[in-house]
């Protein structure tokens, strides 16, 4: 019998490490037609019924390479159907994606973007783990983006051979599974080669505007060729070594954290005695983990953002807090560090009754009350204002697509059966789910106040805006405010 490739080899000894081997395991294999890709889904084919796996491709259009993504597209379903395989392709737009979520770099939409569909394919069958086919250069290439980028500890261990899903998903989150961080591309196409298996070029991996192009095309061969020629190993050594020191912090971190969590609230409170009483490394860890714990995820969170969190400890006055991304807030009060929602809501009486009101036109204002409530709506022709996000804590504050939300609005506390389409979900969810997710206290429930209209919940106040509600550049836009006691004021 001969001998399995060396691909094939360290795709099964990978299946083995990451618990996948002879469990009946359903994998969701991200395939764009590439060589990388290609060669794992060939491998993974190829291992199937020695360790009992369930195969699924998925292919994501991307739809701005016009014909040569439709033949993509096609490809992939061709391997998939001459594997027998079951395969899901789908067909969306980044540059719109980022549009509508006002993300700033293409690149990142387009992650998201691929992310949420592979989380859909996933759930949909009841898949494990999503299988990606990065390599050792790949690998490489993003331990170097964060070094330019200033990373820490967290980002000079790169990619890893498995890990959580990178957000929150709308179902049970599977594990990405990268079983190819120990191939190089030059071996993936190889083996390709060798078999006989065609792969799809894909043209926009050589478009310069993308940072990774340039640091894979330009920046990486002008390191080997003028400084090391040996900078590709050079990184994924630096990449292990980040691993190791960051697996042991994790492990002290985790020893830690018991004793350094004060309560569980509508924010993550560290006791800052404790804190402070850790070595740096650990709070800055900590500090990323309440981060990650407030939101779902880590996305947006440098480590700048990690430098103002720690002038904080530093400073020891309280009362002082810095801004962090998607809203979020560290605030340093009553020997507590908090990170949590600029706006959340602090406890009080629960609102009773509702008012409806209808949706002024552009330039106009209309003010109401509700049960100790200031509600202010103002129309505007578009987003163009952001200072609805320094009012005062009691202050929630939004801006939501005026065409979405409609001719008028309700204000009112919760009912039985309410369901909400959080934004970035693709379906609704059970409101009392929503506020489980989002480890809000049930003593604190009856508080919040929602914004409702024809369409269903547009907003829980002080927490996440309904996928469909939210504000488009461009486009009309209604700037809702609610206030409370001391903090009423004329709204917006």
């Amino acid at each position: 019998m001969a001998a399995s490739p060396p691909l094939e080899r360290q795709v099964a000894a990978s299946l083995r490490r990451a618990g996948l081997s002879g469990m009946g395991a359903t994998i969701v294999v991200a395939c764009s037609g590439g060589p990388d890709s290609t060669a794992l889904l060939h491998s993974l084919n190829r291992l199937r019924m020695e360790h009992g796996l369930a195969l699924h491709v998925a292919h994501l259009n991307h739809d701005f390479r016009g014909a040569e993504a439709d033949h993509d597209a096609a490809f992939v379903q061709r391997l998939a159907n001459g594997l027998g395989l079951p395969c899901s392709i789908d067909k969306q737009d980044p540059i719109e994606y980022q549009r509508v979520r006002r993300v700033a770099s293409f690149e990142q939409a387009a992650r998201e973007m691929r992310y949420s569909f592979l989380a859909a394919v996933a759930a949909s069958n009841g898949a494990t783990a999503v299988a990606l086919g990065h390599t050792s250069d790949d690998q490489a290439e993003t331990v170097l983006q964060h070094v330019l980028r200033g990373s820490g500890l967290a980002g000079l261990r790169g990619m890893a051979e498995v890990s959580d899903w990178p957000w929150p998903a709308t179902g049970p989150a599977p594990r990405l599974f990268r079983p190819l961080l120990g191939v190089s591309k030059a071996e993936t196409a190889a083996y390709c080669r060798e078999s006989g298996r065609t792969f799809r070029e894909d043209s926009g991996n050589y478009l310069w505007r993308f940072t990774r192009n340039r640091v894979r095309l330009d920046l990486m061969p002008r390191l080997a060729r003028d400084y090391n020629p040996r900078v590709r190993d050079a990184l994924l050594r630096l990449s292990k070594a980040a691993e190791a020191d960051a697996a042991y912090i994790e492990g002290q971190l985790e020893q830690a954290w018991d004793g350094l969590t004060v309560a569980e609230e509508t924010a993550v409170r560290l006791d800052t005695a404790a804190l402070r009483g850790l070595h740096p490394a650990l709070q800055r860890r900590a500090l990323r983990r309440a981060y990650t714990v407030a939101t779902g995820d880590v996305r947006g969170l440098a480590e700048v953002h990690v430098d103002t969190m720690m002038s904080l400890l530093v400073a020891r006055r309280g009362g002082r807090s810095v801004d962090l991304p998607h809203g979020i807030v560290a605030r340093l009060e009553g020997g507590a560090l908090s990170v949590g929602s600029r706006s959340a809501p602090r406890p009080g009486r629960p609102l009773i009754g509702e008012v409806s009101v209808s949706v002024p036109a552009i330039g106009e204002t209309i003010i109401a009350e509700i049960d100790g409530w200031r509600l202010s709506l103002r129309s505007a022709a578009g987003p163009t204002r952001d200072d609805y996000a320094t009012k005062p804590d009691r202050q929630f504050a939004v801006g939501l697509d005026r065409d979405s939300v409609g001719e008028s609005v309700t204000v009112r506390g919760r009912r039985p059966g309410d369901r909400f389409q959080p934004s970035g979900m693709s379906g609704t969810k059970k409101l009392q789910d929503f506020f489980t997710d989002a480890k809000i206290p049930r003593s604190q429930r009856d508080n919040i106040p929602l914004l409702v209209t024809e369409l269903g919940i547009a907003w829980v106040a002080g927490h996440r805006v309904a996928d469909w509600a939210q504000a488009v550049e461009g486009e009309p836009t209604v700037w809702v405010s609610l206030s409370t006691g001391a903090d009423v004021s004329s709204g917006i």
